[in-house]
């Protein structure tokens, strides 16, 4: 047994237990703030593994690490009419009684002397706040995760240092080879004496930063002589090479081919980059852009996971994947053979891709997701504003309840998806190579 394997399984579930245990408490200190009464602070789902009671409050962990939940007195108004601590039990049809039961379970922990304390009569910018922090503090853990890699680690980069897998040879791109053959000529590089570990910093005199700059240069000069400039073992040189005209990949397009551009014959060495503070927000930007496009296309993802776990598909690297798959692949990003580094900026990448996911998926604005009560809470504020602005009457709090129908059917497709991708991390997982 590889133990490694298991030792990233455990540190992926106490990382994703850390992010549920902050996006509770994301929850659970402003609802204290604004005065609702909670009764519960659980870790986990299932039977209670532990737990102790501070104040009014009973906090915990339970055995089933895949989420969590804080209990807030009075989630639904009673019904109009109704005595605010007494509900009536008759009802005019089964949706009609299926609401009236969530209205009675909801109100069976209100004592007197709470009436002021329960979630709906709050004001609806305090229940925007209280909903909106158990996502926000998703978003700061992603922030976080997503400094470390970024500044504390670095990003992989091609840096202008040649790679020991340099080109000795010139080998034609039609060949589609990678091994040279005694007939080859020697590359530029080759006949320059370049080697492994020499960091390029200039060309014809022009300063080269990245390996794009040198990249960029060499092509555009095209074959003749060139003056380049090298660092080796410490020691700045300066070399004279020869190019010569080859046919090469575009960049941009590698389908598409650059005729006759400039060719030396050396491959770059990836590096650990450290980056600035300032563009984890950029960095942070493009994946929440790319998470949204998924979220959109999640039923169609959904359908390719359908596939791979009945049918043996192979699974969408960018398709959704569960806690089960997530753990499995923090097993494997231990396991591998990867350098220590590679392994820390992989598995914080993805305890902040995950957090970044949980949050944006909590935004959406459907029960019984906190973007349903975040939307309840604002179309509140809406409704007040234009009573205000009309000299009407202060309307009513927004009752959620009347959409518990929809958010049940909504929960129940929640729960198959999620069984669908533990069964297909199960049987057919997402790995590092795809």
């Amino acid at each position: 047994m590889n133990w490694l394997y298991i030792v990233g399984i455990i540190l992926f579930l106490l990382g994703l237990m850390f992010s549920i245990a902050l996006h509770e408490i994301g929850h659970l200190v402003p609802a204290k703030i604004f005065g609702v009464k909670v009764t519960q602070y659980m870790v986990g789902f299932g039977s209670t593994a532990w737990s102790r009671r501070k104040g009014e409050t009973e906090y915990g962990l339970k055995w089933i690490p895949f989420g969590g939940y804080i209990r807030m007195i009075g989630m639904l108004p009673p019904r109009p009419g109704d005595d605010p601590t007494k509900l009536r039990s008759t009802s005019t049809g089964p949706f009609q009684g299926l609401i009236d039961s969530a209205r009675e379970a909801a109100q069976e922990e209100v004592r007197p002397g709470d009436e002021d304390r329960v979630f709906y009569r709050k004001k609806w910018w305090q229940k925007v706040i209280i909903m909106s922090g158990g996502p926000a503090m998703n978003f700061v853990l992603a922030f976080v995760f997503f400094s470390i890699l970024l500044v504390g680690i670095g990003l992989p980069t091609l840096a202008p240092i040649v790679s020991p897998a340099t080109e000795t040879c010139v080998i034609p791109i039609s060949e589609h080879r990678t091994t040279c053959k005694p007939t080859d000529k020697p590359s530029p590089a080759a006949q320059a004496g370049m080697k492994a570990g020499d960091r390029i910093v200039s060309f014809d005199g022009q300063k080269i930063a990245s390996w794009d700059d040198a990249t960029r240069l060499i092509r555009s000069h095209g074959a003749g002589p060139a003056a380049l400039g090298i660092i080796r073992d410490g020691k700045p040189m300066t070399l004279n090479v020869t190019l010569i005209a080859q046919d090469r990949p575009n960049l941009q397009d590698p389908k598409k081919i650059d005729k006759n551009v400039g060719y030396l014959g050396v491959r770059p060495t990836e590096v650990m980059q450290q980056q600035s503070i300032g563009q984890v927000p950029g960095y942070m930007g493009e994946l929440m852009g790319r998470v949204a496009g998924s979220i959109v296309n999640l039923p169609q993802k959904m359908v390719g996971v359908w596939h791979a776990a009945f049918s043996g598909e192979a699974r969408d690297p960018e398709g959704p994947v569960g806690v089960v798959g997530a753990g499995r692949l923090g097993g494997e990003i231990l396991a591998s053979d990867l350098s220590s580094t590679n392994k820390i900026a992989i598995f914080v990448n993805l305890l902040a891709g995950f957090n970044l996911a949980i949050g944006m998926f909590n935004l959406i604005p459907l029960l019984p997701l906190d973007g349903g009560h975040i939307a309840g809470g604002l179309w509140e504020g809406i409704k007040r504003a234009y009573a205000k602005i009309m000299r009407r009457p202060e309307p009513a709090y927004v009752d959620i309840a009347k959409v518990l129908p929809l958010t049940y059917v909504i929960a129940f497709a929640m729960m198959i998806m999620a069984g669908l991708l533990v069964y297909a991390d199960l049987v057919n997982p997402l790995t590092l190579t795809g």
